[in-house]
Order: structure tokens, then sequence, then C-alpha cells
């Protein structure tokens, strides 16, 4: 259905044309899904944009050929062009939230590809909108259509540019990056729509993703790109027993899991190179551990493996063998004395205000009664779905906003009834690192600069030659070259800029950091850095973390204790093991149903959450979670659960308990 051969994009910056993709191939069969697997870097969305002829304006195709079915895409005018772009060919970009119009209802959004792919009365296209809306999952279409994107979770976002795909009816669908930033259970749900539709239609998928998990549950097919180049392409079984490509092979090393909690995740040393930094010969050399002289002089040629699984490597040594990680420790912190944090029936609720005087109408409960402790040199992760007040709970901690009720001791201090200038001396003992490194960060401060700030606002009396040593110690910590403290944020990748976060937290040696989704926005092998960064860390001065996740994964190789939150209330906490093993709650049982394993058997079957997550501004009576579970009983309505409690110190708060 789909057919590139040899397709080379370049990108024109400063006068130079930089190659970004080189040659790549590859098919994509009717009713197939192929997925184009990597770290960020390596031309996937470049590939794909190409494909769809939506470059930017300095991005040029030098050659090769794209077909669909019998047609030639790269040859067509750009007005023949528009007939197949959302009507035979569709895409769904990565981040829903900047590909929607803002100021456009959803109904015009829909609309204006009915009105580019089809000529539909208005009665009949509104009609068409709602079955679309409802295709993909979204009640109430025709109130959905009239609202406007900031109105609408992430998930139904997602879903929103799921149905504008499919308004054309094609027959090849682009998904780049369809459920990076969205929670487990609405991660399960698109993934499950994308192949229903493809089932009912007969669609072939380009699925680009660096989730392995996503992998495991979609493709039929994989290709490995990487700095520009496909390295290895292979049908789903052969590449889960067996990959065959170094680069492979260390991805899958890459990733947490509680087998591994003792030992280092093994990593990818350097980074993907520039498109101004091309190698000679194979492109993966530098980073390779089996790397030989060939492999720096003549770039390899493909090989076949065995039958549909191919490779471009100069090495046949076949799997990766002995593991990379060293053993690393489980810090096993003893529990004991006052907790470094204790948290007491919390509660942030900010006030609604509408009409000429802006009168209080309610409230939203963002934050509505958690309490837990978390000892020093310890991990507490924090979980839920988005919206579930995570995030409000750890800046409410550091008072970074108001808190409405209940109580906060850090290190034996009251923090909630602190003066601003007391507040402020105690702020040096925790700290926090926040989501989106590249925001977090001064784009007009040097990283020595950065990394000092806190160092002259809490770190009492230094000299600028102590604080410029401690800059140099703080950067080598956390992995990083002291000759770059002179360069700005933009200077550095991903996760450099999140070692250069991490570098700035412990400036002022705090004894707790409040980690907000660290790891969300990067590609495993660098995720796999930060994680063995943050448990030396912790091994090495007994730094206690409250990590707020929505990766499992992470939780299983980093965490010792687990929260799991549903609008604003903890509703099961307790070790790893007995959260992850033995969940008791029945949203804990469906969170964890919907992660995906990035193997072929072990996806049991997922537990279908029904609806949205309720408004925090008008939680449900009784308990908040009774209109989307199963088990759901009378009394479920009536009253909110007390917590229950196991000898282990495995709490739950659910009727079925009770």
């Amino acid at each position: 259905m789909l057919t590139v051969r040899d397709v080379r994009v370049a990108y024109t910056l400063g006068g130079l044309e930089l190659t970004a993709v080189d040659g790549v191939s590859f098919d994509v069969a009717a009713g197939e899904t192929f997925a184009l697997l990597g770290e960020s870097g390596c031309g996937k969305s470049a590939t794909a944009l190409a494909i769809m002829r939506l470059l930017p304006a300095n991005g040029r195709i030098l050659g090769g050929s794209v077909c669909l079915g019998e047609e030639e895409l790269l040859a067509l005018p750009e007005c023949a062009m528009r007939r197949v772009r959302g009507g035979r060919m569709a895409m769904i970009f990565q981040e829903p939230s900047t590909s929607l119009n803002p100021v456009l209802t959803i109904g015009v959004q829909i609309g204006e590809v009915l009105a580019q792919h089809g000529e539909f009365p208005k009665a009949e296209a509104r009609r068409r909108m709602i079955e679309l809306l409802a295709l993909v999952g979204i009640s109430d279409g025709a109130r959905r259509l009239d609202e406007f994107p900031y109105q609408l979770s992430g998930g139904m976002k997602q879903r929103v540019m799921i149905a504008m795909a499919l308004a054309g009816t094609p027959e090849v669908l682009i998904a780049d990056e369809p459920t990076t930033a969205l929670d487990v259970t609405v991660q399960a749900q698109i993934l499950d729509l994308m192949t229903k539709l493809q089932a009912e239609r007969g669609m072939g998928i380009l699925l680009i993703t660096h989730d392995l998990g996503v992998v495991a549950r979609m493709a039929h097919r994989i290709g490995v790109m990487y700095a520009g180049e496909l390295v290895e392409i292979a049908p789903r079984r052969e590449f889960f027993e067996a990959p065959a490509h170094p680069y492979a092979q260390a991805l899958f090393s890459a990733l947490p899991d509680a087998m591994r909690r003792d030992e280092e995740l093994c990593t990818i040393p350097g980074q993907v190179p520039g498109l101004g930094e091309m190698p000679p010969g194979c492109r993966f050399a530098d980073r390779c551990p089996h790397v030989m002289p060939v492999c720096r002089e003549q770039s390899p040629d493909w090989r076949t493996v065995e039958n549909g699984h191919v490779v471009r490597c100069h090495w046949q040594g076949g799997s990766a063998g002995e593991p990379c990680g060293k053993k690393g420790g489980d810090n096993q912190a003893a529990v004991s004395g006052e907790p470094i944090l204790a948290v007491s029936d919390l509660k942030v609720h900010f006030p609604i205000r509408r009409g000429i005087l802006q009168s209080t109408v309610g409230h939203v409960k963002a934050v509505d009664g958690i309490s837990f402790e978390l000892p020093a040199g310890r991990t507490l992760a924090l979980v839920g779905e988005s919206g579930c007040g995570k995030t409000t709970a750890g800046k409410a901690i550091l008072q970074l906003l108001p808190v409405t009720a209940g109580s906060v001791r850090l290190a034996g201090t009251e923090l909630t009834s602190l003066s601003p200038r007391q507040l402020r001396a105690q702020r040096r003992l925790a700290q926090m690192i926040f989501q989106d490194p590249f925001a977090s960060l001064n784009p007009r401060l040097r990283v020595s600069e950065i990394v000092a700030e806190g160092m002259r606002a809490l770190g009492g009396k230094m000299s600028t030659v102590e604080r410029q040593v401690a800059v140099v110690e703080l950067l080598q910590q956390v992995g990083l070259d002291a000759a770059g403290s002179g360069r700005y944020p933009h200077e550095f990748s991903g996760g450099q800029r999140q070692r250069i976060a991490i570098a700035r937290a412990l400036a002022v040696r705090p004894g707790l950091i409040i980690c907000d989704e660290p790891t969300s926005a990067l590609d495993v092998s660098v995720q796999a850095q930060i994680l063995n960064l943050l448990k030396s860390l912790q091994n090495d001065f007994g730094v206690a973390y409250l990590f707020i996740t929505h990766n499992f994964g992470v939780v299983e190789y980093l965490a010792h204790e687990v929260a799991v939150m549903y609008l604003g209330r903890l509703v099961e906490c307790g070790s790893v093991d007995d959260v992850l093993r033995r969940a008791k709650h029945p949203y804990t049982q469906a969170l964890l149903s919907a992660v995906l394993v990035p193997r072929l058997e072990g996806q049991g079957e997922v537990i279908r959450l029904q609806g949205e997550i309720p408004s925090p501004a008008n939680p449900p009576a009784g308990c908040h979670f009774h209109q989307r579970c199963a088990q759901a009983m009378p009394v479920c309505r009536q009253r909110y659960p007390e917590v229950t409690a196991t000898e282990s110190g495995h709490t739950v708060a659910c009727h079925l308990y009770a």
C-alpha cells in the first residue's frame, strides 16, 4: 500500500545543507503496522513529514520515491497532493495540544477535512462528525463539536486528532508518537481504537515511537532507525526474541524493571550525532561495545539474519550475551526515627470565581486530604492519571502553592506556619526537579550560573572561588563535563539538561528532592542514565525522593514505597511488592493491567475504565471512583470508604476490604 524507496531529506542551516534522512526504504502493506523505532534525533519524524510532503521551509527532499499504491507522491503538484493528504493518507501528530487550533471549535476543525475531501450538506456534515466522534469513543458528540480544545482532556484531544485523520477514510495512517504524553489507561484505549479501526478498514499504519511496549502491542514489523538510516528490519517475534543490531540490543538493556533493582541499568555512551557531525563508516561505531576497525572505515551493507529479518552491521556475534549493568546495590536505608517528610491531611483547593465581582462559587479540590511519611534515604513513588493532583501535591509540599489545610513537616519543622523569611531558610532542605528541564532552566544564564544560583541564595557564606570549585564538582557528580559550564541550556541535549537540573537541586545538599516526571520526555537510553544517577546519589548521600510518575517500569526499579492517587486522594499505599504484585484497589488494578510490557508474552487482559476522570471541581458523592468501577456497590455511592491496613502496612481505601 505504501512503498518508500531510498528517500533522502536535508535541512538548510546556516548556509549548509545537512542530511537528516539518508536512503530510507521500507513498505507498509494493507492491514499492517510498521513501527519506526529509535531515539530522538534519529530522523523518524522527518521521514514521516517527507512522506506527507509537510517539511518546513528549510527542508528539502533530495531524492527517492514514495508510492501510495501505484501513485508516485513526490511527483505530484501541490494541488494534487492536497487531495491525497488527509484523504488517502492522514497523519496523527505527536502533540495534540499544539496541533489543534485553540481558537476554533472541534466541529470547525473536523469540518475542514470533510469540506476538503467530500461534498456534504451542512446537516449531513454534522451528522458525519458526530459519527466520527462516536467512532473514536467520545460520547455526547453534539455537545463536544461546539467545544474548544482547552475544554478536553489530553486523551480526548488525541481522539479528536484521530477523528480528523479518519474523516477522509485514509488507506494509510501515519501515527507520530500517538501515546507519548498519555496515561497508561488512555494509552491502552487509543491503541485499542487504532487496532479496531485498522481491522475494520484494512488501513496500513506507520507507527513512529520510542516505546518498546507500544511496539510489542501494535507492530507487525519493526524498523530500527539511527542517525538518519535504517539499521534493522524484522518481524515482531524475531525482533523481540533476538534483536541483531547492537543499538537495538542496547535499547532493550536500558529498560528499567524489578529484575534490575540491584544493578545499574545499561546505558549507551554519548548521543546521536548531529546533522553536521555524521561520522564515516557505521554511524553507531562511537557508541557501540562491539566496534571493530572496519566499522569506522566502511558503512555496513544489509545482510540477512533469517527470513524477513535483515540488519546493517559488520559485527556478527549474535545476542549481547553478558549483562552490562554493574551491581549498584538497592539502598536499604534503615527506617527509624523521625521521617524527613511527614504530610498529614494536606488539602489544596483553588477557588472558582465568576461574575463581575468575581464571587467564589465553588472550589477545585486538586488535593483533598492526603497523608504519608517519607524516611531519609528512601523513595516514595506517587502515581496516578493526569489531573489527579500529583504535581499540585508536590508543589504544595514545598510551599510553591498555597496550602488550604493540613500539615507538612520537613525534618521536624512545620512548613505551613512559617513566615517567608523562615521558609527561605528551610528551602535548602528540599528541592524540586521539574518535568520539563528546558522550561525550568533560565535560558539567559550559563550552566555555571544556574548551578551556583542556589549556593548564593541558600548555601551560606562561600567565596567566589569556593563556589566555582563546588560547581565543577557537582557537574562531575552528575556526569557532565566541567568544560561545558560556560554554555547555555539550549546547547545541551534533553538528558544533559535534566542532569543540569539535578545538579542545581543538589547544589544546596538537600535531604529531600521532589522529582516531577523527570524522565517522561526522555529516550530509554537517556532515562537509564538519569535513573542510575538518582540511585547512586541516594546511595552516596542518603537523599530521599518523592518521585511523581506514571511509568511503572521506573517505579519498579527505583521506588521503595508506592502511593496511588485518584482525584485528589490516596486510594492505596504500600511497598512496591505489595502494591504492584498484590494490588487491592480496583483503580490500582486497572492501572497495572494497562501497563504495556516490552515483550511478546506477559500482557494480560486490560481492565477497561468507563468514561473520563471526573472534574475535581465536582467530585462524585461517596467513593470518587465508583462511577468507573466494575465492582461498585450501593455503599460506594453513599459514603467515602475508610482506610483499611494490613499487617505489612499496606493500606487501601475501598469498601471491598472494610
